[in-house]
């Protein structure tokens, strides 16, 4: 006998057309944001301890000035991370993930656990379909 399938989308819906489309695109945009590479490995680094902005920078190997701001901005918006500026000179600036950020630290995990486990069969995989799929010889 087969395996009941998973409900999909794996969030409630009511059953109104309209209704499902909104609460998919409004879940869509969040998956977006935490599904992101950087948003991702920000929360990761903030996953023990609070940081500074330059900590998290050092952190995130391969972030810009620019998009570490951007999404620090992004995730504080959406209150997954929060930020607290010390009144001292220089001034200090601190980000920590909020409680609703430290639900985010289990799924994470599994992804990036998920990622580790399966990687060398991810990249042979692509290997081989590179192999049998050439790129076009330009015309």
């Amino acid at each position: 006998m087969d395996a009941p399938s998973a409900r999909w989308p794996p969030f409630p819906v009511d059953g109104s057309d309209k209704a499902d489309e909104e609460i998919c695109r409004q879940v869509l945009r969040i998956l977006s944001l935490v599904g992101d590479k950087w948003s991702l490995l920000i929360i990761g680094s903030l996953r023990d301890r609070t940081l500074r902005f330059g900590e998290l920078q050092r952190a995130v190997t391969g972030i810009s000035q620019r998009m570490l701001t951007l999404t620090l901005r992004q995730l504080e918006r959406d209150g997954l991370v929060s930020r607290t500026v010390h009144a001292s000179v220089p001034p200090r600036v601190d980000y920590a993930l909020t409680e609703l950020g430290t639900t985010l630290l289990a799924p994470v995990t599994a992804l990036g656990s998920w990622a580790a486990t399966h990687r060398q069969t991810i990249n042979e995989n692509r290997r081989r379909y590179e192999a049998d799929h050439p790129p076009a010889a330009p015309s």
